[in-house]
């Protein structure tokens, strides 16, 4: 008996010691060996601790055998515990990928998660992209980030963000005829910009069912991307996935004649990976005159030639059309009347738009607290468009160059100070040729207009050629000073300026129209400064003000009166529209991580804000419209 008890009292002194042992382990990110702050351990059902700015972490050997590791953006990683002497290091996988990629934040602050960063951002995994069609990407937006609405004009045309309220109004991005391309935000994919050089992103060319991840910052984001006076928008594609070869092929039916067909190869190592994509789409419209088709391609190729260096490459080309059928009247709106606008229908008004994109991506680790990412980039836009105004051809060749260092340095042993300073340049070389629009010589019944019966109009005589060139450059740097107690500042500045040059080619020259402009917009200087404070691992506050610029396009500047005397002139009182925001908000994870929250106050001033005034020719007619600076436009919410 004495032997039994002996035994037993050994055995609980064991299991007592074991107890009261603790584990020790480190997370990081397993691209590159990164340290990662605020990662959730959690054990039996219950969240056990997070691991600090190393990504250290201590918990009890004797609670469990097994723990779970959860980080934003990262995949979920569970380990087995068998020696509680034994040191954990794990590294977690990027959700849908494994080699290292661009992200947009809106800070140099080191921890990538939005609980870290004094901005409003929004971060849509393939999880979320899933939950709306999967081809357009507005019902995604307008469904699950709060003050951004996405707008198009066609069934796949003409797409835009609005951006908390800062929108392109009536007359659009090109001038007094607009196509619905979005202007005042930037727009990356992969680490290339679908931003051109004019400031004009075109969206209809972007294959949505490819993306994998979208993230959305709000608010101006001059420190990093230049002209973003109302935010960034950074697309990235599916990534292939370390150890796997796939073929698949996805098919989906839908209301008004939609197929898609999206046939993908992926492969993938440690090393290297390889994804090939193909889509193709159509839709009949909900209305006459409102199809749609579309072929996509792209390639990724991703490879690591060694610890120290990333190198990523996307090819891809895309041929775009849709139909428009132009605006509905109130009467029509009202009696659900969608035939459209006849004048847009008799032209065969569309949008037709051919890409041919290209960008090569190298990160380069010198050190661990020094590093360079660079990305050189180019694209080739073909469209040709038809409206109730006229016809437009227009070519354009964008090209240039981004780079990037990120610094760290170690102040002490509670404090660190992160840097990234870069310049970000483009090119664009464009020709626009503008056509009247008349009855077709071979229409049986020339005095009238019937669809589907009549032929369409078509071309007439020139009424405009321009060539031009634009040049933006942009210079930033953005530094975060990380202090004890999860307290960080942010400050930095950006400074942008733009060149245009524009050749008029459809007017004669002269002794006094030489045909030649130019002119450029200089001093765009974009400060932030920022706070943010987290408690506990689990809720943040900040404040911030950032301040961002957009330069005036091409066809702003120069203004044409089809009046006598039938020439150009520069509208050189025009000046570049600024915005200023101030923002409060926080940020965090309640009731044991089943609630995750954002909550913004901001307040956002446009000055000299872009309009249009129009020049009567008499009463019925308009002559001609420029662009003028307006004043004040101020924009104030929560979200």
């Amino acid at each position: 008996m004495r032997r039994i008890a002996l035994i037993c009292a050994v055995l609980s002194f064991a299991y007592t010691a074991f107890a009261q042992k603790t584990i020790k382990g480190k997370i990081v990110d397993g691209t590159n060996n990164a340290p990662l702050s605020g990662a959730t351990i959690s054990f039996s059902g219950k969240a056990g601790t997070t691991t600090d700015k190393d990504g250290l972490f201590t918990i009890e050997c004797g609670k469990t055998n097994k723990i779970t590791v959860t980080f934003v953006g990262y995949e979920t990683y569970q380990v087995s515990i068998k020696n509680c002497d034994e040191e954990l290091n794990i590294s977690l996988t990027r959700t849908n990928e494994y080699l290292n990629n661009v992200d947009l934040t809106a800070t140099s602050a080191q921890n990538k998660s939005p609980l870290y960063q004094p901005a409003s951002i929004t971060k849509l995994s393939t999880k979320e992209l899933k939950r709306g069609q999967g081809i357009f990407l507005q019902d995604v937006i307008e469904t699950s980030v709060p003050g951004v609405i996405m707008n198009r004009r066609s069934v796949s045309g003409g797409q835009q963000f609005n951006i908390r309220g800062y929108g392109n109004g009536s007359r659009g991005t090109n001038g007094i005829n607009s196509n619905f391309d979005g202007q005042g935000y930037k727009v990356y994919i992969n680490g290339i910009p679908l931003t051109d050089a004019e400031g004009i992103t075109t969206l209809d060319d972007i294959d949505f069912a490819s993306l994998g991840n979208v993230e959305i910052l709000k608010g101006p984001a001059g420190t990093l991307y230049g002209q973003a006076i109302s935010g960034a928008v950074s697309f990235t594609t599916i990534k292939p996935e370390n150890g796997r070869t796939s073929i698949s092929q996805d098919i989906m039916f839908g209301n008004y004649g939609l197929q898609r067909f999206t046939t993908r190869f992926s492969t993938g190592n440690e090393r290297s990976g390889v994804l090939l994509n193909y889509g193709r789409q159509k839709s009949d419209g909900f209305s006459i005159h409102n199809a749609s088709h579309k072929d996509f391609a792209n390639a990724v190729l991703m490879t690591q030639p060694n610890e120290k260096q990333n190198i990523s490459t996307y090819v891809g080309f895309t041929d775009s059309y849709d139909e428009r059928l132009g605006e509905l009247t109130i009467q029509q709106w009202a009696t659900k009347d969608y035939s459209g606008n006849p004048s847009y229908i008799r032209n065969d008004a569309h949008s037709h738009v051919v890409t041919y994109r290209a960008g090569v991506t190298h990160t380069y680790n010198f050190t661990k607290g020094f590093s360079n990412t660079s990305t050189v980039f180019g694209t080739g836009f073909k469209s040709d468009a038809a409206s109730a105004g006229g016809y437009t051809d227009k070519s354009t060749v964008n090209y240039g160059f981004r780079t990037s260092f990120d610094t760290k340095i170690a102040i002490g042993e509670k404090a660190q100070l992160n840097g990234t300073t870069g310049m970000e340049i483009q090119r664009q070389n464009a020709q626009t040729v503008g056509y009247s629009m008349k009855v077709n010589p071979n229409d049986p019944n020339p005095g009238t207009y019937t669809y589907g019966v009549s032929p369409y109009y078509v071309i007439n005589a020139i009424t405009s050629n321009v060539a031009f060139v634009t040049q933006p450059t942009s210079f930033f740097t953005e530094w975060t000073l990380g202090l004890p107690q999860d307290l960080s500042i942010s400050a930095g500045i950006g400074y942008s300026l733009q060149k245009i040059t524009l050749d008029d080619r459809f007017r004669a020259i002269t002794t006094t129209y030489s045909g030649h402009f130019d002119t450029s917009y200089k001093n765009m200087w974009s400060p932030h400064l920022a706070i943010n404070k987290v408690f506990n691992k689990k809720v943040s506050v900040y404040a911030s003000y950032s301040k961002g610029f957009k330069a005036p396009v091409s066809s702003y500047f120069f203004i044409v009166t089809p009046v006598a005397p039938a020439t150009g002139y520069v509208n050189s009182a025009l000046k570049p529209e600024h915005g200023d925001q101030f923002e409060i908000g926080s940020k965090g994870s309640l009731l044991k991580d089943r609630l995750n929250y954002q909550l913004a106050l901001f307040s956002f001033t446009i000055s000299d804000k872009m309009t249009a005034i129009s020049v009567p020719l008499n009463a019925t007619t308009t002559a001609y419209s420029y662009m003028v600076n307006g004043s004040d436009q101020k924009h104030k919410g929560v979200e």
